[in-house]
């Protein structure tokens, strides 16, 4: 079978160079200076601003220039994770990618296609010579996989435009009028570790070989999540024996289902041969729970090196607490112009051993911000029963659907023109920018499209190839048939 063509070659063009400059999420200054550096080379209008966001104009095309401006919108930062056996620097190394049938992937890391894949589009558009378009700006914010820190922090008046053009969804044939708003809740707990009790035996569980996923558009998957089965063993056990905590680590993002951990326990000498067996039946349940979904799971349990613990009290309120939290699907929509979305949720991200304190990391959606309020005062309230220190942060609001949408309009008559099939308008349980931007520009008038993407924030994160070519299709007919101002 002959290789699949990689088309547009002026989008995957783009792309291969995007993936060649180190951009993790808060660390992305050779991509702002890549991007001010590309939009300078070629003439064009380029600012940066305070917050290391990029704006690069380009004059509409002759005949054109009475059209309504539009801005299309990616972010450039990308999402650092990878295979445990895998050595990689992210700060200093190029993603490197291969092709899979129709799928662009990447070795044994995320891809970076979220969003790197929408930078392309825009780059290969601003470089064009034969695409009609009106007035133009393309807007590269960073750091949202954070928390949407370049679009909170944008600059005043830095977009003119009058319609919005997000490149960062990953349904292709999906159109995207709705997002999920989002907060944060981290609880620390904090100890002095101490001897374990004589006699005691050391041993080391761990998981990995999850499927993960994105902790908005896949949560509803009913994935296993590893700090959840880790803690769900923990607290059998701890009812069983004079269990003894010495560590706990999983996950690594904020906004990713982790898919790996590991736990170092102390257990008296005549328990281990029982919690051994306990763990072989539990595994043996987890996996046939999970047969659908996560098929690739392995878990582990040897004996390890002796190591200080932390007071007994503090590591069952941790366990206890990591029982009770909240984690998953919590409400679905009530709208049905939504389709049964889900519109509530929360997702335990990370777990964090350190000398003197242990760290848990929830994230919370909501499409509603009342209910997002809710649920994140339900996760915080399961800490604080547990003693942690609770904080949250400020979050990021939701993108509410604007039923007057003319650009909406416009981008389901050209798609169905070009394809034949009407496009699915949606709404989307994971966090988009555009929510920021309705706050900050109330009239912008916005949606959000992109080529198919497949286990983002994973180092399973796939591109489906042909769908690059049939988003860049439509977007330069929606150009092409822009109204005037």
């Amino acid at each position: 079978m002959s290789k699949i063509e990689l088309k547009p070659s002026c989008v995957f063009e783009e792309f291969a160079k995007i993936n060649q400059i180190p951009r993790p999420s808060k660390r992305e200054e050779k991509m702002i200076e890549y991007l001010k550096n590309w939009g300078e080379s070629h003439q064009l209008d380029t600012r940066v601003d305070e917050t290391g966001n990029v704006i690069i104009r380009k004059p509409a095309t002759p005949g054109m220039e009475d059209r309504k401006t539009v801005i299309l919108q990616s972010h450039f930062d990308m999402v650092c994770d990878k295979l445990v056996d895998v050595e990689f620097d992210f700060d200093k190394d190029a993603i490197q990618t291969y092709v899979d049938g129709e799928w662009l992937k990447a070795k044994g890391t995320t891809l970076g296609a979220d969003d790197g894949i929408g930078c392309a589009i825009e780059l290969a558009i601003l470089r064009s010579d034969d695409v009609e378009h009106g007035p133009l700006e393309c807007v590269f914010t960073r750091d949202e996989e954070t928390q949407l820190t370049g679009a909170s922090g944008m600059e005043a008046g830095f977009m003119t435009g009058d319609y919005l053009i997000n490149l960062d969804s990953e349904d292709e044939g999906q159109v995207f009028v709705s997002c999920a708003g989002g907060k944060t809740t981290t609880a620390s707990f904090s100890y002095t570790k101490e001897e374990a009790p004589e006699g005691y035996f050391f041993m080391r569980g761990s998981i990995k070989g999850l499927t993960g996923g994105h902790s908005g558009d896949d949560i509803e998957k009913k994935r296993a999540n590893a700090i959840k089965i880790l803690a769900r063993f923990l607290y059998l056990e701890s009812g069983k024996c004079d269990l003894r905590l010495a560590a706990f680590n999983s996950g690594r993002m904020h906004n990713a289902i982790p898919r790996d951990g590991s736990f170092t326990i102390a257990v008296p000498h005549d328990a281990k041969e029982q919690v051994k067996a306990d763990w072989n039946i539990f595994t043996c349940e987890v996996e046939e729970e999970y047969h659908v979904t996560d098929t690739a799971m392995v878990f582990a349990m040897e004996s390890t090196d002796a190591e200080k613990v932390l007071p007994k009290d503090c590591a069952l309120r941790i366990i206890r607490a990591l029982q009770a939290v909240d984690n998953g699907v919590f409400a679905i929509c009530q709208d049905e112009a939504l389709g049964g979305m889900v519109e509530t949720s929360s997702n335990v991200a990370s777990v964090v051993t350190a000398d003197d304190n242990l760290t848990i990391v929830a994230s919370q959606r909501s499409n509603v911000m009342s209910n997002l309020e809710n649920q994140c005062n339900t996760v915080k309230a399961a800490f604080e029963l547990a003693g942690a220190e609770v904080v949250q942060n400020d979050g990021y609001p939701a993108w509410k659907m604007n039923p007057n949408s003319k650009l909406t309009a416009l981008v389901e008559e050209t798609y169905e023109r070009l394809f034949g099939k009407k496009p699915i308008v949606r709404g989307i349980h994971a966090g988009l920018e555009c929510g920021l931007f309705s706050e900050r520009y109330p009239n912008l008038d916005m949606v959000s499209f992109g080529p198919t993407l497949r286990y983002v924030h994973t180092p399973d994160e796939r591109l489906l190839i042909p769908t690059v070519d049939m988003v860049w299709r439509h977007l330069l007919e929606i150009l092409k048939n822009i109204p005037a101002k």
